[in-house]
């Protein structure tokens, strides 16, 4: 039990103020007798302050504002005027601290009964009980009591016993006065004959007593047990003897000392209790809705339009691009022209300089034959003729004949031409990627690249042997580090149970080379190629893997190995080109300029064919978007786009066309130019298709190779065992009929005996269980021999149930525990690839959410639409009731709030499971993608307690701040964000949903329960209502002043609250959300797909 008797000090403290008042107003008491009893009353408050602090400090928080307004009698001390001057001994009626102390004492103890709150006293008891115990009457004491001093006992008061004056109250067993609260209505009471109690209080006159007449006030105590003192509503109380009614345009409010005015939109009718602020309700739902209905339709617009404005720029880049391309055609045949121009003009001129040096050479013959003296020469026609030879000589050459001669010297130059479109020597004077800024200029470089790309590839079709020579001396080849694979005797068992899911396969798989993986369903091709990229758990793997020679783990070149799942895993709320984007920022290298990573992009939309859907969302199940066809081929462009050196692929060309499948295919072969390792499942593939590919693995039920080479030899190996391929039958699909055993082989050959004669043929040893193959390939037996033997090799024998369970707990346990390792195993990068660190992958996450949230503007204002509706019904249903601070619309608040924001914030990690598996597993950042999530909520965070508030506190108008409420509103959201975030990553969606409704609802009821037992005390801490309800109703109490006093500390006494404690009650439920938010990431870490 606290200590309560400091609440005397409090009252002390009140008189204190009245003294100092009343010291100053000299028109109601001879001053020298007032400034004595203030005195006096000043040093007993001084006295009594620090028990004020240390027994009420859990509902005070500031004693002298407190206080304050409630015994601040300045300019209101007309009621101790007129008791000083009819009661000449007003100074031996007032109550001593030892009083006050036993009267609050026994009035806040448990268990008291409301109709007598002052226990048995030395004045008032079985054998002595005067008048002045009667309640609102009060008695002189005998002897003057020195109100300067602390006195611990109760001071005889039992002569000249009279009603208490107005503004003071008498409490039945006590009989002296203690000033009435401001905020209360203490007139002097008047007898009701009807009913016989003194109106407007509820005690009684003694009975045969015809002398005694109604007093004063009697108690004042918490509004739930007697509420007689309290100023009623719609009136204010400006003294303890006075009371006006409310005027039109104001509101008073229960125990108002002043009347408040109402807002401007508001309504407040004579004696209004509180303002009626529906109005403002109303424009806000008009303007809010307004709001919503304007993000439904609109939300994604913004993101159209900035989309219409960079395919525009796209658009003009490539066109700028195409014209370049086309000049430089013009150009080229422009040259040509120039060349045979130029041999015609050399066969003419020399035609013509050859005539004239015959004609030179006839002309001395012809002089001799006349015999003519030969004329001396004219001076002057000598010196003309040499003077032109001369300056003949001297003469520049013209710009044809200098374009002729350097066509002659170079015919690649483009000399003489003053054309800059087309030129050679611009890409030495372009800038380099690093120096391209604007995005106009990365565009034109990428397109110019892929144009400059595509010239070369016409160029080189048909080349003869030199021109192969000249493309591999003179084109630029881009090389990645390449990845070798190599595996021997790879087996895999199930962990607990004996059953091989792979076996004994060994081979190769080269860098440079396209690798088709087939076989009928169950052979184990997706396992083969997983247990390769080291995806596999759960599993035993015995034999040898080598990366490049080394016993590496696959693990190490993690940032260089691509992996294309079965299922198109794409984020359907982004477009194709954001899609690709994204993954080229976070895989490549950091190192790499922004014109390269946009030329990888574009390189890969252009091979796959996706340029008429790059700006298309790839759509989901609720909005349609691109074709299958074109998602499989978006899923593939995925791992594209971070250039690996090793690609994976499970079955992409299910589900498309042989023309989509034959373009994929096409795209994937020029990845392999460039020295990438890419093997793929594949199924039931067309011939021109199959003809495509390097080499091919084909694997028998049970995980066995029945091939593995060049695909070029498949059919002259099959042939060779006597399965040759019948005329008009896709090769295949033939092999593979023969593997599941649709088809039976002619000769002898059964297809459980092609994994070993594949074995004896390569000369691979034979597991011992399978060495009767062998003796039946050597004997030639039977078939049904064959598959007697086979039957018997393999029964396995039976085991209990309890051997079978015990077996599975362990396949289980190993599992998770593999996991487990996987997802925490460091290896060291050999991949020598430095990709962006958190902070840059979390700044691309925020830009990616950043989209998809604007994209998904309906669920949002779905979402505050419920919160609007929700705010205003329990506004409504549930307003503020004074006694007890608003408590149950608060509790339904809690409620509420936190179902509705864990419902939305399930979607931030439940809708895109299967993608973050996907990132998670490529290396991207775990913690990057959390933080961009969380990053991204706290929009909602701070928002959805506004747009509650803007219902809830209109319309059930509290006496706390708007503030004050949002304050916590806005902790308890973050709260149940962090907690929504753990249910839905470690849930699956339903499961989540159900724990999201249960655990607000049920952890509320706990944290309004009785704190009977110590478990009780420790499960409510645990609970975060209870820290939000008690923040709420701190938040509320402190607005309750003056005469409410009383009814503050009763309140938070029985829930247990302290006034001190709502920074702590926010602090722990930030701390609830921090812990919360950890939890969810360590789900997030440690699950993966089952």
């Amino acid at each position: 039990m606290r200590n309560y008797t400091s609440w005397l000090p409090h009252f002390f403290i009140l008189l204190s103020f009245i003294s100092k008042i009343q010291c100053a107003d000299n028109t109601f008491a001879p001053s020298f007798y007032t400034e004595e009893i203030y005195k006096e009353l000043e040093n007993l408050a001084s006295l009594l302050t620090k028990d004020i602090k240390a027994g009420l400090g859990f509902c005070i928080k500031d004693v002298n504002r407190d206080w304050e307004e409630a015994f601040n009698f300045k300019g209101k001390l007309d009621f101790v005027d007129s008791c000083v001057k009819k009661k000449g001994d007003f100074r031996d009626r007032i109550c001593s601290a030892a009083e006050i102390r036993y009267y609050f004492h026994g009035f806040l103890e448990e268990g008291v009964s409301s109709s007598n709150y002052v226990k048995p006293n030395k004045n008032c008891n079985l054998t002595s009980w005067v008048s002045g115990c009667e309640p609102g009457w009060s008695c002189s004491a005998s002897k003057n009591v020195d109100i300067k001093k602390d006195i611990k006992d109760i001071p005889y008061r039992t002569s000249n016993c009279k009603p208490c004056c107005e503004g003071f109250f008498c409490p039945q067993g006590l009989t002296c006065m203690i000033p009435c609260p401001l905020g209360s209505y203490c007139p002097l009471a008047k007898l009701n004959n009807e009913t016989g109690t003194c109106d407007p209080y509820s005690y009684q006159i003694p009975q045969g007593e015809t002398d005694h007449i109604c007093g004063s006030a009697d108690i004042w105590t918490g509004v739930v047990n007697n509420s007689d003192i309290f100023c009623s509503p719609g009136s204010y109380c400006p003294t303890t003897t006075r009371k006006v009614s409310c005027d039109s345009g104001y509101y008073c409010r229960k125990g108002s000392t002043h009347q408040n005015p109402c807002s401007k939109l508001s309504t407040c009718n004579p004696n209004t209790t509180t303002q009626n602020m529906h109005a403002y309700g109303a424009l806000l739902i008009v303007a809010l809705s307004t709001l919503l209905i304007f993000i439904y339709n609109c939300s994604d617009q913004l993101l159209a339009t900035r989309e219409m404005r960079k395919a525009k720029s796209r658009e003009a880049a490539a066109r700028q691009v195409r014209e370049t391309v086309a000049a430089r055609e013009r150009w080229k045949i422009a040259k040509d022209v120039a060349k045979r121009g130029k041999g015609g003009l050399q066969e003419q001129f020399s035609r013509t300089f050859s005539r004239r040096k015959s004609m030179k050479q006839t002309e001395p013959s012809k002089v001799l034959n006349q015999a003519k003296p030969p004329m001396p020469p004219n001076p002057s026609s000598v010196s003309g003729q040499s003077s032109t030879t001369l300056n003949a000589q001297n003469k520049e050459p013209s710009n044809l004949t200098n374009m002729l001669n350097s066509l002659e010297n170079d015919p690649h130059t483009n000399k003489g031409f003053n054309l800059q479109i087309g030129d050679k020597n611009i890409k030495k004077q372009m800038p380099k990627g690093k120096q391209l800024h604007t995005q106009s200029q990365i565009l034109r470089y990428a397109y110019g690249q892929i144009e400059k790309e595509k010239a070369q590839q016409e160029k080189n079709k048909n080349l003869t042997f030199s021109g192969v020579i000249s493309m591999a001396t003179e084109g630029e080849v881009r090389t990645r580090p390449v990845i070798e694979i190599a595996f021997k005797d790879l087996t895999l068992t199930l962990k607990g149970k004996r059953k091989h899911i792979l076996r004994c396969v060994s081979g190769k798989l080269m860098p440079g080379r396209v690798t088709a993986v087939m076989g009928p369903s169950g052979a184990g091709k997706t396992t083969f190629l997983s247990a390769l990229t080291g995806k596999i758990r759960g599993c035993t793997m015995t034999g040898s893997i080598l990366i490049n020679g080394k016993p590496e783990s696959i693990h190490c070149y993690q940032k260089i190995v691509g992996f294309v799942p079965q299922d198109d895993i794409v984020h359907g709320n982004l477009t194709v080109e954001e899609n690709l984007r994204f993954n080229a920022r976070c895989r490549l290298s950091a190192d790499m300029p922004k014109p390269d990573k946009v030329l990888v992009v574009e390189r890969t939309i252009e091979s796959l064919g996706l340029q008429a859907v790059r700006d298309s969302l790839v759509g989901t199940v609720e909005r349609r978007g691109i074709s299958g066809g074109q998602r499989k081929r978006v899923n593939v462009g995925m791992e594209m786009v971070m250039e690996p050196s090793l690609l994976i692929l499970d079955e992409p060309t299910t589900g498309l066309d042989s023309a989509s499948s034959t373009l994929l295919l096409k795209a994937l072969r020029r990845e392999a130019l460039e020295g990438v390792n890419i093997s793929m499942v594949l199924h039931q593939p067309s011939y021109t298709l199959f003809k495509m590919f390097d080499d091919i693995v084909f694997l028998a039920k049970g995980g066995l190779t029945a091939y593995h080479g060049p695909v070029k030899k498949v059919e002259e190996y099959f042939a060779s065992i006597g399965i040759p391929v019948p005329d008009r039958v896709n090769p295949p699909d033939h092999f593979i009929d023969i593997l599941e055993g649709l088809v039976k082989p002619s000769g002898g050959v059964t297809y459980q005996q092609l994994p070993v004669r594949w074995m004896l043929h390569n000369s691979y040893p034979i597991p011992p269980d399978m060495l009767h193959f062998a003796d039946q390939i050597a004997a030639s037996s039977s078939s049904s021999n064959i598959e007697d033997e086979t039957k018997s090799a393999d029964d396995v024998t039976d085991q209990s149930f309890a051997g079978e369970f015990w077996e599975d707990m362990k396949s289980n346990v190993q599992s998770q525990r593999d996991h487990i390792e996987a997802n925490f195993l460091k290896t060291k990068d050999l991949s020598n690839r430095r990709t962006p660190g958190v902070a840059r992958q979390y700044r691309y996450y925020l830009g990616r959410i950043c989209k998809q949230t604007l994209r998904e503007g309906k669920l949002q204002a779905v979402d505050y639409l419920l919160l609007l509706v929700a705010g205003a019904i329990l506004g409504t249903l549930t307003k503020v009731n004074d006694e007890s601070f608003g408590s149950l619309g608060y509790t339904y608040t809690v409620i509420a709030v936190s179902l509705l924001s864990k419902i939305a914030a399930l979607r931030s990690f439940s809708l895109d499971k299967l993608q973050y598996w996907r990132e998670s597993a490529s290396g991207i950042s775990s913690l990057a993608h959390f933080l961009a999530k969380d990053s991204i909520d706290l929009f909602n965070i701070i928002i959805k307690p506004v747009v509650y508030l803007s219902m809830f506190y209109f319309f059930s108008n509290p006496r706390s701040s708007f503030g004050s409420n949002y304050v916590v509103l806005l902790c308890l959201v973050y709260c149940v964000t962090g907690m929504a975030y753990a249910l839905a990553i470690y849930f699956e969606p339903a499961p989540a949903q159900l724990w999201s409704v249960l655990l607000p609802i049920v952890m509320t009821l706990i944290a309004n329960q009785t704190r009977d037992t110590l478990f009780m005390k420790i499960l409510m801490k645990l609970c975060y209502p209870n820290w939000a309800l008690e923040a709420f109703i701190i938040a509320n109490a402190e607005r309750y002043t003056g005469v409410w006093l009383i009814t503050r500390c009763s309140s938070l006494m029985n829930n247990g609250y302290n006034v001190n404690d709502w920074p702590f009650c926010l602090a722990i439920l930030i701390f609830y959300g921090i812990v919360a938010r950890v939890v969810a990431y360590f789900c997030l870490v440690v699950t993966s797909k089952k």
